[in-house]
């Protein structure tokens, strides 16, 4: 199987649909981004984790500099993170971006959180990396907690602290 073909094929129709349905942009990108991290992730088990460096620089001259090492880098992670079983359902509503900035975090029910409430509040991801970086999961009480991992019904007044 040539990996680098697949690969470069899957971004080259990704980036075909992007300027043809624009309405399916982003549903179409998580998919496509999926399948490349699910392609490195084989590729790099039958050819080392050079693999990534390489296709990033053919990428780069063939398609676009957005294809860097980094970027395919968090693609595979994307990948892993969703394979594995505790992972939420991806949700269309929210972009890569709001993707990539929850990557970092390791605890499930936290990203179910920031999802949550990133597609509740129709948040940013400026302001969903603002709300991670200012820990806001860590600051809600014990009961607040588990009531969002039971998926009960919360109120404004679970989530704002008493400040006395």
């Amino acid at each position: 199987m040539n990996y680098y073909n697949e690969i470069k094929n899957e971004l080259i129709n990704n980036e075909i649909t992007k300027k043809v349905k624009d309405y399916s942009k982003n549903k179409s990108d998580l998919t496509t981004y999926y399948n490349v991290g699910k392609l490195l992730s084989e590729a790099g088990k039958h050819y080392g984790e050079g693999i990534i460096k390489e296709y990033s620089e053919k990428l780069i001259n063939e398609i676009s500099k957005k294809y860097n090492e980094r970027t395919l880098r968090r693609m595979r992670q994307f990948y892993y993170a969703i394979s594995k079983e505790n992972w939420p359902t991806v949700s269309t509503n929210l972009s890569w971006s709001h993707y990539s900035e929850l990557l970092s975090i390791d605890n499930v029910n936290e990203i179910n959180y920031y999802i949550k409430i990133s597609i509740e509040q129709n948040l940013s991801v400026r302001q969903l990396r603002e709300r991670i970086k200012n820990k806001e999961y860590e600051r809600l009480d014990d009961i607040t907690r588990e009531k969002l991992i039971a998926k009960e019904e919360t109120t404004l007044v679970d989530l704002i602290k008493n400040p006395l």
